[in-house]
């Protein structure tokens, strides 16, 4: 796929237009958004997503589209598991409801600027180290077994990285909240506030979940150019989604369950196509289509016996007091 610098460009500037309207209105009127409102966000960001994959899919072939919906399927579920831990960070630095919305963009932004930068090194490291596969089929394997052994614990907890914690060492700040101002004044001496600490909280930590969802993407595609598009749209609607399925997260009991069965799935993939390209031919090519059919229909299964076994929670709950009445 030969992406000219133009397309490059325009495809940049447009991501920055969205997210630049998107932060006028955040910031014109902090608040916690609606359910009706997040609805529409989220919906109009899959629909761009799912209209910019159809271009792909008319412009480049059948096999480019499937892997951008592939990349993008596989990087938007990843996020939601991220939620779990940004819902932590929020309580953690007791960030005000009303504020949340900010916190929240300014993170994804710094987030999607670091993997860019990630994925660029990445992009060149893969051209001109093949082996590189066999690592992150491994390091993909090695991640969906911490998450199946993990599945019953609660292990989705938030720990200071070291860029956190040289930021809160170096840069003095305040202990409670300015309205979304990142630096105040105290005694005349210029300071941060937690505003900037919990930003560069979520930006980082979103960096960290990168180590995975990267080499994921790059075992569904190898062009640069989709990767970055697919995790610049299972991004951007990021903050709606956190307001929006927030209720949710407690019941999607089975989702690490179906995202380490998509990540070991990827991890044998990467695997088997190093081995094929290597000469061995024993070792087959799972074509994209086959990829995503594993991918949704995981996700689809996962999801549905995470709503289904919350239902009869709920309903066993009812008849216990029922009985007790």
């Amino acid at each position: 796929m030969n992406v000219p610098v133009w397309l490059w460009l325009a495809t940049i500037a447009g991501l920055c237009g969205i997210i630049g309207f998107d932060f006028y209105l955040v910031s014109r009127k902090p608040r916690e958004p609606s359910m009706r409102e997040c609805t529409a966000w989220v919906c109009g960001y899959v629909s761009l997503a799912i209209l910019f994959g159809l271009g792909v899919l008319l412009t480049a072939g059948a096999q480019r589209g499937g892997e951008f919906f592939a990349g993008w399927i596989t990087e938007y579920s990843l996020s939601v598991d991220n939620l779990f831990v940004f819902v932590i960070i929020m309580s953690t630095f007791a960030v005000p409801r009303m504020y949340r919305q900010q916190v929240l963009l300014i993170g994804i932004v710094l987030a999607l600027v670091m993997r860019g930068a990630f994925i660029a090194v990445g992009a060149q490291a893969i051209a001109r180290f093949e082996w590189l596969f066999y690592l992150f089929g491994a390091f993909l394997i090695y991640t969906a077994w911490k998450l199946l052994r993990h599945k019953d614990s609660e292990d989705d907890e938030f720990s200071e990285n070291a860029v956190l914690r040289t930021v809160k060492r170096v840069l003095p700040a305040t202990e409670t909240y300015h309205g979304t101002s990142l630096v105040t004044k105290l005694s005349g001496r210029r300071v941060v506030t937690p505003m900037l600490i919990v930003m560069v909280a979520i930006g980082t930590t979103d960096l960290l979940f990168a180590l995975d969802s990267i080499p994921a993407i790059f075992g569904l595609t190898k062009e640069p150019y989709l990767v970055f598009t697919a995790n610049a749209f299972a991004l951007m609607g990021l903050r709606q989604l956190f307001f929006l399925i927030g209720g949710l997260l407690d019941r999607l009991v089975y989702l690490s369950i179906g995202l380490a069965v998509v990540l070991g799935f990827i991890g044998v993939k990467l695997i088997l196509e190093a081995l094929h390209h290597d000469g061995v031919g024993w070792a087959p090519e799972i074509p994209i289509l086959g990829s995503l059919a594993v991918i949704v229909g995981t996700l689809a299964v996962t999801t549905v016996a995470s709503l289904v076994k919350g239902r009869l929670e709920r309903g066993r709950m009812r008849d216990q007091d029922d009985a007790v009445v």
